[in-house]
Formats: structure tokens, sequence, C-alpha cells
């Protein structure tokens, strides 16, 4: 037989017409979507991204079987995988495989997003944050000592520091009243921030770091700087309206980033500026044992979903080539 003839026989699944395509993408969509484990899943994702073992012990189910329902999701698009190390993490793809199709998708999230979870899982997705935010305060408590030591590992704050500067210097800002600053870690920024704004307030869950700012702050005999020893839910950021809110180096050591950025948004000014600098993701599994880290890094699109269900918008973005290999994205957003 001919090759040519042969050709036109087996003809590849990519060369179907596009109504067949379309129509396959439905029909995946649908059975993806006619499961009510799958949309639970779907419901977990809103926000957040999760590991296998992790969803796991969320809806109490063996890996096979939680395994299988991935795989139908990630074959309609509805979910979107990354290797971290020896882990497969999970999140939401908002961006279907196929445009026709996203109208769809995003009223699909919708109604979602709208169901409350039930009682059991929400009390081990509980369990579970908290057991991520605990490993991250317990590592800067045992090593707040090794601060440089570990920060150097990845990117140095002098490696950034002065993008950082710069984008804030470069924000439109219509007040400079009030700054936040969201882990200090040893105070280095804050002695930015401080000439800049009439009073800077500095947050911080664990006692060590908040201790290093401190001291730093003493011998540079600076009096408009407060500390509150907390986290972003905190009773003592309730009424704050910051003009500005800087969060270096911290998403990648908190258990759910995307309410970080909630709670800071609350407590944005009109027409004030929140200013992220992050790790972009990597394969890096050590920092997770060696600098605390709970995520290795955040997909640009990702942090800006965070941020648009946050009510931010992005204003401007940097982002700086380590000589490690690793990539710093700083990202500076404003009221949407």
């Amino acid at each position: 037989m001919p090759s040519t003839t042969l050709a036109k026989l087996v003809r590849p699944i990519t060369d179907q017409p596009p109504s067949d395509l379309q129509l396959t993408a439905l029909t995946n969509l649908c059975k993806a979507s006619a499961d009510t484990l799958r949309l639970l899943v779907l419901r977990v994702l809103r926000k957040d991204s999760f590991g296998v073992s992790e969803l796991c012990s969320i809806f109490n189910i063996r890996q096979p079987a939680l395994s299988h329902h991935l795989k139908v999701l990630a074959g309609a698009g509805l979910v979107a995988a990354r290797r971290e190390a020896n882990s497969i993490f999970y999140r939401r793809s908002e961006l279907g495989q196929h445009p026709d199709l996203e109208a769809l998708q995003h009223s699909l999230f919708e109604t979602v997003d709208a169901i409350d979870l039930p009682g059991d899982i929400q009390s081990r997705l509980a369990a579970l944050h908290r057991q991520r935010e605990e490993n991250s305060s317990n590592f800067f408590q045992l090593n707040a000592h090794k601060f440089h030591q570990q920060q150097d590992l990845i990117a140095s704050y002098g490696q950034y520091a002065d993008v950082v500067t710069q984008v804030l210097a470069g924000a439109p800002l219509e007040r400079h009243h009030t700054a936040l600053e969201v882990g200090p870690g040893d105070g280095s920024f804050l002695l930015e921030l401080a000439p800049l704004f009439d009073r800077v307030v500095a947050l911080d869950n664990a006692p060590g770091m908040l201790q290093q700012a401190r001291e730093k702050i003493a011998a540079a005999q600076l009096g408009n700087i407060e500390f509150i020893l907390d986290d972003t839910r905190s009773q003592q950021l309730q009424g704050l309206q910051a003009d500005c809110i800087v969060i270096n180096m911290v998403l990648h050591h908190t258990p759910a980033p995307g309410d970080v950025l909630r709670d800071v948004a609350a407590c944005l000014a009109p027409n004030g500026v929140v200013l992220v600098t992050e790790l972009c993701n990597h394969d890096q599994g050590w920092a997770r044992e060696n600098c605390g880290d709970l995520w290795l890094g955040f997909d640009p699109q990702e942090l800006a979903h965070w941020a648009q269900d946050a009510g931010l918008a992005e204003i401007a973005s940097e982002y700086l080539a380590q000589r490690n290999g690793f990539q710093v994205q700083v990202r500076l957003f404003g009221r949407a």
C-alpha cells in the first residue's frame, strides 16, 4: 500500500475537525464535573494548591483512588500539576485548554465556590493548614540565629533590595502616612521604610525574628516603628489603613498565601499599594528542610490570581535572575 494512502487512513487525532475536538473537550469537562468528590476537590483547590498526600488526608481517601480523579480533572483542563522534588502538587487551572469552553469552566468554578464544604473536610483542611503553619513557625524559632545563612542559600536580601526599593519609589502613592511590613526578617527593609512613612508597623509571628528586628531598629535609633507579634489575622490590625504593605520573601513560608493577601488587602488604604517579593517556582526540594519553605516558589500567574481574588490588580512587575538558578519576582499591586 502506498505510504500516502496509509497516511490518509491513519490520521492523527490532532487532525480531527475542530467541531469534533470541541465536542470531545466538552464531553471530558462534563464527565469530570459529574462526580461529587471531583467537585469537592475543585472547591478545596479554590485558592490553594496541595500535594497528592495532602489531598488524601483532606478527603480521607487512598492515593490510587484520588489519583484517578485527579487524572480525570487534569484531562478536562480543570486542574494543573507541577512537580516539587518528589511530590506533585495540584492547583485549579483558571484558563482551560479550549478557549471556547472557558465561559462554561468559569461558571462551573463560580458554582463550586458557592458550595459549603462538609464539616469533616473543613476540619481536616484546617488541621492541615495548622500543621503547615506550625512547621514553618517551628523552623524559624529554632533557626532565627541562622537567618542570613539560610537566606543566602537561595536569594539574599542584598540581591533584591535595590530593585524593591526602586519599585517602591515609583509606586503611585498619594500618602506616606502608614506602612506595614509582614515578616520583616531581621528588620533590614524597615530601615528603608522608616524615612518614607510617618508610621511603620512590623508584623511577625516568630518571636526570635521579631527580636532581631527590634534590635536593629533600636541600634538605628528609629522611633516611628511599632512591632506586633502575630500573623495577618491579628486583631491588632483591625482598623489599620496602610498606604503601603510590603511582603518580602514571606509567602513561600505561609500555609495559605491567598489568605495572607486577602488579609492585607483588608488593611489597605484607598489608593494604597501592596509590594510583594517572591521566588518564582523551582524544583529545589532541599529548600523545605534547609530554609523552612512550605512552597517551592510560585508561578507568576498563580500569584496574580491570588491577588485578583483579594481584590488587587497588578501595577508593575520586575523579574530578577539569581546566579544560583533561582528567579525572584517583585510585584506591585493596587486595589482593582
